[in-house]
């Protein structure tokens, strides 16, 4: 059941379902197979909590680029105390970003869209290849209302780079939708979001926004296109 070729009849059925249900039938139909990566935004603690109250067997991990704001290493503590569930943390192979730095300096990603997808491919992809290793399915937190790019991304699709199913559970959810379950449930969140921080990722790589800018307006800032590091790539 996990080869491309049934990406129709699971896409259908996954569209008659809500997100927590979705997430038990895969649960069900991939047992052992199914791997949900959180960054710790609003979208994953709303699919951690879903995760969580279910008791579903998914894998969670995170991973920690070894650059993310302390606000955000804390929310990873905050998590796993509140769910009492374990994250995986992943962490960047030491001695090819050891060679990077040297090679660019501590802050090279500056320089060019080049070496900034250099530091994410060992940062960020590097370790995702390790947390979806041996999975069939990747939980997600995309949703099309976060960018141009993710608007028009399905809610089940086949990941040609990873070779496994990646589904999108919050596609269609709304930031309204999104913070209305957070203050219904009480989910942990990043404080960051507060402060007019939509999107967080690496601390020197994520500004805030200003009112009217797009929701990752913030990332990569410095670039004037291009916002994504290589972990969804269409």
């Amino acid at each position: 059941m996990n080869e491309a070729k049934n990406l129709p009849d699971l896409r259908q059925h996954l569209s008659t379902l809500d997100a927590a249900a979705g997430l038990r039938y895969l649960a069900e139909a991939f047992p052992g197979g199914v791997t949900f990566s959180s960054s710790l935004g609003k979208e994953d603690q709303v699919i951690t909590h879903l995760i969580a109250a279910e008791n579903l067997p998914i894998h969670i991990f995170s991973l920690d680029t070894g650059r993310l704001f302390p606000e955000t290493l804390d929310l990873l503590a905050r998590t796993t105390a509140r769910y009492s569930s374990p994250i995986e943390v992943i962490y960047p192979p030491q001695e090819p970003l050891e060679r990077w730095v040297r090679t660019n300096g501590i802050n090279g990603f500056y320089e060019s869209i080049e070496k900034r997808k250099g530091c994410c491919a060992l940062r960020k992809v590097e370790g995702l290849k390790r947390g979806l290793a041996g999975k069939q399915v990747w939980i997600t937190g995309l949703r099309a209302e976060q960018s141009e790019n993710r608007a028009s991304m399905p809610l089940l699709e086949w990941d040609s780079n990873f070779h496994l199913f990646k589904y999108n559970p919050l596609l269609h959810w709304t930031d309204a939708d999104v913070d209305a379950f957070i203050e219904k449930e009480a989910v942990p969140y990043n404080p960051l979001h507060d402060k007019g921080y939509p999107s967080i990722g690496c601390a020197p790589c994520t500004r805030a926004i200003q009112p009217g800018e797009d929701s990752r307006a913030g990332r990569w800032w410095w670039e004037s296109s291009h916002k994504e590091c290589g972990l969804h790539v269409k």
